[in-house]
């Protein structure tokens, strides 16, 4: 059963107007009519592949559950909008100083933790401060950034970072939940993964968890509304979290009712949770691409140092069939390596810049790849072309592997897939720059800055796994993330995405779409763009499970 939800996707991305019907009516009799509106309570029940290990925004990146949760609990300094752009969160303003190296954040005024103690620059101080002792178990890469930063807060609002240059994407880092040092401080940084705050939390977010819970042992997790919170609050008063062993027994939850909502569907669910018959999908693109990348190093196969074969063999890839055939439509066809709601996206150079796939062949003829007469593989000198192409082992990415083969098979190139048993041994791969070309998911950061992945410095320390050395890229990349300000950066990406577009050191295939399911007892729901796990509840407060019926006056046509 295939399954196209891309009308779904179409009104996501223009409207978001994803709207169930709206429990109300009106019965007239003797001039009075009887409507039905929300009344608080019930328990609003979601359910999710997988349980949580730590809630706790310093240790939760390696875990899906974990960062979907932490994302409720606690806020940042700042938070993303709809556009992709920062917007005050805990701060309610920053500034950048002239040389780009000092940012002030100032805090609203009467915040509180969940347990009512006042948040002070102190709390963003300590969090923070956190980050650069190398005994947390956090990502290098997070902690190097950090011991970049002297920390100077000012008062009990105002705080101060300096860095030791300009460097534009730190403000992404600030969106990472502050945790409250009164609760914390004289905890050794070495004992934090193991501490009970990481099982009964005290964050800042709109949502606090329900004392006395052992989550661990009942594989369920209740969140109610924070009082305290400086936004508004909702219908419901309890949001539960259950956690469930593999996709069938969540699928079997959903269907019998005992919850309201499937976290994330994955394109494997979609025909069975499609057929519950009290389903409600909401369908909108996530922030994942699937790309493949050259290794143009030593370790990889030669032609692929060719720009020339690169752009050959990115020709002769149909991503529409692709995304039919291997993702069952779920997905939307994708060039370049950023996400259209990037500021720096700009499909245009790709279009200028494209190989028709009608031109594979002479591309590939021109380089000395010629198909001998009876045979399916094209030869130079005696030597095949066959590319060793690196996957992850799962069912998706299979598919998409196979699919990936069958059409370069058309351009007469032979591809052997290799799996890598597990995310850990798919990153040795590619440290190791142990294929031809590989299969990947990117989750890109919001912010534009890619020099981590494509600069000549990330060759030797960093994400660069194909190895592309060009530096006049490399020079955008590094300017880019040295100067403040979308228009003042702009240039340097157009710069950066130009010599990409032209040289192929990837080819991005698709970008992922997120389906959450929801069930119609639900009333008044509507789920709009989401760039973090809590966006879907954006508009929650409308949102009731219950009701109850008021008799009112009926409207006359002076008053309707």
């Amino acid at each position: 059963m295939k399954l196209h939800l891309r009308w779904q996707l179409l009104l996501a991305v223009v409207g978001f107007g994803l709207v169930l019907a709206i429990l109300s009516f009106q019965v007239q009799s003797a001039g009075l009519c009887s409507t039905r509106v929300p009344a608080s309570g019930g328990v609003f029940a979601e359910g999710m592949v997988g349980a949580p290990q730590r809630l706790n925004p310093l240790l939760s990146d390696p875990f899906p559950v974990d960062r979907e949760l932490v994302n409720l609990l606690f806020d940042g300094l700042v938070q993303y909008d709809h556009a992709g752009r920062f917007i005050p969160a805990l701060a309610e303003s920053w500034t950048v100083s002239e040389d780009g190296r000092s940012l002030q954040f100032v805090l609203r005024s009467g915040l509180v933790w969940h347990d009512g103690e006042p948040i002070t620059t102190a709390d963003v101080a300590f969090t923070y401060g956190l980050l650069q002792q190398e005994a947390l178990p956090a990502a290098d890469a997070v902690k190097a950034l950090w011991q970049t930063v002297t920390i100077n807060p000012i008062d009990e609002r105002t705080i101060e970072f300096v860095l030791a240059e300009p460097y534009a994407p730190f403000l992404e880092a600030t969106t990472r939940g502050i945790l409250p040092a009164h609760l914390l401080q004289d905890v050794p940084v070495a004992e934090l993964a193991s501490h009970p705050f990481n099982q009964q939390p005290v964050g800042s977010g709109p949502w606090r968890v329900a004392p006395g819970q052992d989550w661990t042992a009942s594989r369920s997790l209740r969140l109610t509304p924070n009082p305290l919170y400086w936004r508004g609050g909702t219908q419901i008063p309890a949001l539960d979290f259950r956690f469930y062993p593999d996709e069938d027994s969540l699928l079997t939850a959903f269907a019998n009712g005992d919850i309201q909502a499937i976290n994330s569907v994955s394109d494997e669910m979609l025909p069975e949770v499609t057929a519950v018959s009290h389903t409600r999908l909401f369908t909108t693109v996530d922030r994942q691409y699937t790309q493949l990348i050259f290794n143009q190093s030593d370790t990889g196969f030669a032609p692929l140092r060719q720009a020339e074969v690169r752009r050959a063999l990115a020709a002769g890839l149909n991503r529409d069939w692709l995304i039919d055939q291997a993702l069952n439509g779920q997905g939307v066809p994708l060039t370049g390596p950023y996400l259209p709601d990037s500021w720096a996206y700009d499909q245009a150079i790709f279009a200028a810049a494209g190989v028709s796939a009608a031109n594979s062949d002479e591309l590939l003829n021109n380089a000395g790849w010629l198909l001998p007469e009876g045979s399916t593989v094209r030869q130079r000198e005696g030597e095949a072309f066959q590319l060793r192409l690196l996957t992850l082992n799962n069912e998706v990415q299979q598919r998409v592997a196979q699919e990936v083969t069958a059409q370069w098979a058309n351009l007469g190139v032979e591809v052997l897939v290799e799996t890598a048993v597990s995310i850990p041994d798919l990153r040795e791969k590619l440290a190791a720059r142990d294929f031809d070309v590989a299969l990947v998911d990117i989750t890109p950061s919001i912010d534009p800055d890619l020099y981590d992945f494509w600069s000549q410095e990330a060759i030797i320390r960093g994400q660069n796994y194909g190895a592309w050395n060009n530096r006049r890229a490399s020079e955008a990349l590094e300017a880019g993330r040295q100067t403040w300000g979308m228009g003042e950066r702009r240039p340097f990406y157009n710069t950066f995405l130009n010599i990409y577009a032209d040289q192929v050191p990837a080819v991005t295939l698709y970008q992922h779409v997120y389906t959450y399911a929801l069930s119609s007892e639900v009333n008044q729901s509507e789920v709009g763009p989401i760039y973090e796990p809590r966006d879907r509840y954006q508009t929650f407060a409308s949102w009731f499970l219950l009701y109850r019926d008021v008799t009112i006056s009926c409207p006359t046509e002076e008053n309707s």
